[in-house]
């Protein structure tokens, strides 16, 4: 069988017993259509790029999804049904990633506080070249100088 990923958003209002119970809703739908799911990530509440319907954060959740064609197509219509899901997007991958997904992985290397090194800020290594000085505009003018 194919496999996806499927990732949803629900409204931030929702508490997690609510939204634990959508994400079972959700997967029974997979397995009595002939599916599995391999995995359930829960991604937190996040900021949205922009409104969608009246919201400006959502809850995150993603699904590794083994399911026919027809799983997924009935899974969808579901959730555009529901009130609670603002967006959803399921996409067909080879493989399943193994391990955490790249959302959990970015908040472990955030808490490690490791982000100054990776970025291009005012480091002393950067290598001038043969490169003058040239006098600043106030110390020409200090001087005597015209410019």
């Amino acid at each position: 069988m194919p496999l996806y990923e499927h990732v949803y958003l629900a409204r931030q209002d929702l508490s997690t017993q609510q939204l634990d119970s959508l994400t079972d809703q959700f997967k029974g739908v997979i397995t009595s259509n002939g599916g599995s799911v391999a995995k359930t990530e829960y991604w937190g509440v996040k900021s949205l790029a922009y409104r969608i319907k009246k919201n400006r954060k959502a809850h995150f959740s993603l699904l590794n999804i083994d399911a026919p064609p027809a799983a997924i197509a009935e899974v969808e219509r579901q959730m555009s049904l529901s009130e609670d899901v603002l967006r959803f997007m399921t996409i067909r991958v080879d493989e399943h990633e193994e391990g955490p997904s790249a959302m959990m992985r970015k908040r472990d290397d955030d808490d490690r506080g490791d982000r100054g090194e990776r970025r291009g800020g005012r480091g002393g290594d950067r290598d001038r070249g043969d490169r003058e000085r040239r006098p600043r505009r106030e110390e020409g003018i200090a001087e005597g100088g015209a410019l």
